[in-house]
Formats: structure tokens, C-alpha cells, sequence
């Protein structure tokens, strides 16, 4: 398992300087090399590493959440609340509406079976999404306006909506006894508890920090755990139907220590940078070694027609999520660029309604479907949508001025070199 780790991280630094250097995210050149390393390509991974892959995936996220946490301005936030919102729900639902409608059409699905497919589509990639909106706030492109914050809250709520819904109609379908209220109000539920939850472990964290005084590395491995211990907490909780959204409670830690003491956050911020790093090979490497090429080329042309038409529909609802917002065309262009990326979800579920009808003694072959739209649907978005975010934050947005919000950064900068020589 060293040895296919060791060959991951050398292929990922080759082929993100390669990336880099074409002026190209240097994440498609992870995807690809997990995906030609995969069981599904060459099958150079070693099983042990591919069955913690999950898990894998799982911590790079969270490091890349915290840094989105550390970042979220109380301000912006209240700026674009209600436009997040939308964001969280109008997307989505208009994909799967659309799916459902063509299913049957396109794939020769039944209804219901095109409502699971839908939901499956329908959350948008918080591996890809989350990077490229923290970029984006380094480079202070639209923040002026809370662009980058309005993208990173809603697509972090959009997750949750879409996981809730794939649930109850997953449950209908195999005849499973579902509570569809309690589902349903599942979805404030969790994210007032997930937010709840974060914000007191944030408050708790820094008050702990004010008073130990630990190093920023100590503080950073610190909050690294204790947020790895919640994403094991909602899975405790999701097995006894008690909903909570550990992702926004991550997110909730860095924003509230950001809220209470700036330099921290920003000192912090630097320190998940460096082991994003690493994280970031981790996590593209792991979500592309997921891709089932025969299962994508399974899928055929009416997979990927109903994929382009539910984006298309897709994006008429992002649209109308920020009509009103204060933002011009070509921001919302941007915005609706960024709801297009498919991978995280999408690689997590994919398969669970084929298990799921396997496990009711049903027939497999509508799961085997859903199967393949969805590894499709990764390999059409993950990275002409990493491309595409890449392309429209350099072309669509301005570059706004921050001298107060650069001293902070610089001297937290600064304060991380003195640590790192002193670590030394």
C-alpha cells in the first residue's frame, strides 16, 4: 500500500506542474492519474489502499472545508444568505425534474427509477466546487460581491437536500418503511444541527486555544481530528434516523474561529493550505480511481444526451437562483459554471440503488443503469467542469482590492514561518 501511495503522489506532482504548465487545472491531471492507475484501467492500486479510499476521501474534503470555513465572512455570509438558499434547493430540483421527465425516454427507466437517477445527478461536486472557490477567494476574484462565499454555501447545503431525497425515494422503491415527513424535515434539521454543532465546537476550540496556547500545527491537527470525529458522528446518527450534517458543521468550526479571532483563522488557514497539499492528491487521486469505464460506456449516447439536457436544465435554475442578487451577467454565468461539476456524490451513491435492489431481491438491471449515468456523468463534468470554473473566474470576474484583508494574511504568514523555524 506505501509503494501505490508513493507512485500516486509522484504521477499527481508530475502531471499538476504538467497541468499547470498548459494553464490547465492541475486536478484534471489527478483525476486522470487515479482513474489510468485504477481497477477499471491498469489496476496499479493496491486493493488495501482502494479500501480506504472512502475514508481517504473523506479527511482531504474535510481539510479543504475547514480552509472554506476559515475563509467565510460573517458579512458576506448575511449578504448572500437567502440567494445561498436558493441555490441549495432550485438547481437541483430542476436536474432531477428533468431526469425523471426523460428517464424513461432516454434510458427505458420507469419513473420512479429516473427520480432516483435525478437525485443522483443532482448534487453538485463539493471536491471540485470547494478548491476552486477557495482559489477564488485568494485571488479576491468577485469577492466584493460574495461571489465565492454564495457558491461555497450553497453547494454545501445542496448535498444534503439531494442525499435526504435520494434516501426517501430509494426507500420507496425497494418497499422499505420510510417516514417521509420525518425525512423531509430531516433537511432543516441537519443543517441547523451540523451549523449548531459547529459553532459551539468552534467557540469551545478557541477558548481551549486562548488558553493552552498551542502551535498552529497543534491547533490545526487539533480541529483535523475533532472534525474527523463528527463525520463519524453523523453516520452513527443517520444509522438511528437523527439527521445532522457534519460537512456544515466542519465548515461552522473555521467560520466561528474566523468570527472570534482573525489572525488565528488566517494562521490556521495557511497551515491547511500546506496539507491540502497533500490532501489534494489524495482526494482526485481516490475519486478518480472510482471511474468504471465500461460501466460510462455502458451509459451510450442517450446516457450522455439526458446528462447535457439535465445540465442545461440545471443551470436555467441556477440562473433564476441569482436573478435579483446585485450580480451581472457575467457573474451569474460564473455561478451557474460553477453548479456544473459532478464527482464527490456522485461516486459515493452511484452504486448504493444497485446494492439496494440486489439486497430486495429485484431485478438489477434499472440499478445497473443509474450505475453507469453516473460514473458518466463524473467523467463528462469533473474535468471540463474543473476547466470550465478555471476559465470563467479569469474571464467573468473582477479582481477586488483588500489592503486590510492582505496585511492580515501576510502577518499570519509571517507568524506561520516563525513557527515552522521554530518546529525546525
Amino acid at each position: 500500500m506505501a509503494l501505490s501511495l508513493a507512485e500516486i503522489v509522484i504521477l499527481c506532482l508530475i502531471a499538476d506542474w504538467v497541468f499547470k504548465a498548459l494553464k490547465l487545472p492541475g486536478l484534471i491531471g489527478m483525476l486522470f492519474v487515479g482513474a489510468a492507475l485504477g481497477p477499471a484501467a491498469l489496476g496499479l492500486i493496491d486493493p488495501a489502499l482502494l479500501s480506504i479510499g472512502a475514508d481517504l476521501r473523506g479527511i482531504a474534503l474535510i481539510v479543504i472545508l475547514l480552509r472554506a470555513g476559515l475563509e467565510l465572512s460573517r458579512v458576506t455570509l448575511n449578504r448572500v444568505g437567502a440567494r445561498a438558499l436558493l441555490l441549495a434547493f432550485l438547481p437541483a430540483a430542476f436536474e432531477a425534474a428533468a431526469v425523471t421527465a426523460l428517464g424513461p425516454a432516454f434510458l427505458g427507466l420507469s419513473y420512479l427509477e429516473s427520480a432516483i437517477l435525478g437525485c443522483v445527478l443532482g448534487a453538485v461536486s463539493p471536491a471540485v466546487v470547494v478548491p476552486m472557490m477557495v482559489k477564488m477567494n485568494q485571488e479576491r476574484r468577485g469577492v466584493a460581491k460574495g461571489i465565492p462565499t454564495l457558491v461555497l454555501a450553497g453547494a454545501s447545503v445542496d448535498d444534503v437536500t439531494v442525499i435526504v431525497a435520494f434516501s426517501v425515494i430509494l426507500g420507496v422503491y425497494t418497499g422499505d418503511t420510510v417516514n417521509i415527513a420525518w425525512k423531509l424535515a430531516g433537511i432543516p434539521l441537519s443543517i441547523a444541527s451540523g451549523v449548531a454543532a459547529g459553532l459551539a465546537i468552534g467557540a469551545l476550540l478557541w477558548r481551549l486555544f486562548e488558553r493552552l496556547n498551542p502551535r498552529a500545527t497543534k491547533r490545526a491537527l487539533a480541529i483535523l481530528a475533532v472534525s474527523i470525529a463528527l463525520v463519524q458522528a453523523e453516520h452513527w446518527l443517520g444509522a438511528r434516523n437523527l439527521p445532522f450534517a457534519a460537512l456544515l458543521a466542519v465548515m461552522a468550526i473555521g467560520f466561528i474561529i474566523l468570527e472570534r479571532r482573525e489572525p488565528m483563522a488566517h494562521e490556521l488557514s495557511a497551515k491547511f493550505g500546506k496539507i491540502w497539499v497533500f490532501a489534494e492528491i489524495v482526494l482526485f487521486s481516490m475519486v478518480g480511481a472510482q471511474v468504471n469505464f465500461k460501466a460510462a460506456a455502458d451509459a451510450g449516447l442517450r446516457g450522455i444526451a439526458l446528462i447535457l439536457i439535465a445540465l442545461a436544465v440545471r443551470s436555467v435554475g441556477t440562473w433564476l437562483s441569482v436573478l435579483g442578487s446585485g450580480l451581472n451577467a457575467k457573474e451569474r454565468l460564473f455561478v451557474v459554471i460553477s453548479y456544473l461539476p459532478k464527482a464527490t456524490v456522485q461516486a459515493a451513491i452511484g452504486s448504493a440503488p444497485l446494492a439496494a435492489m440486489a439486497a430486495a431481491g429485484m431485478a438489477t438491471g434499472p440499478g445497473e443503469t443509474i450505475l453507469a449515468v453516473a460514473v458518466m456523468s463524473i467523467l463528462l463534468t469533473a474535468p471540463a467542469g474543473a476547466l470550465a470554473i478555471a476559465w470563467a473566474g479569469r474571464r467573468l470576474l473582477t479582481v477586488d482590492a483588500d489592503p486590510a484583508g492582505a496585511q492580515a494574511r501576510a502577518a499570519a504568514r509571517e507568524s506561520d514561518a516563525l513557527v515552522d523555524d521554530e518546529d525546525r
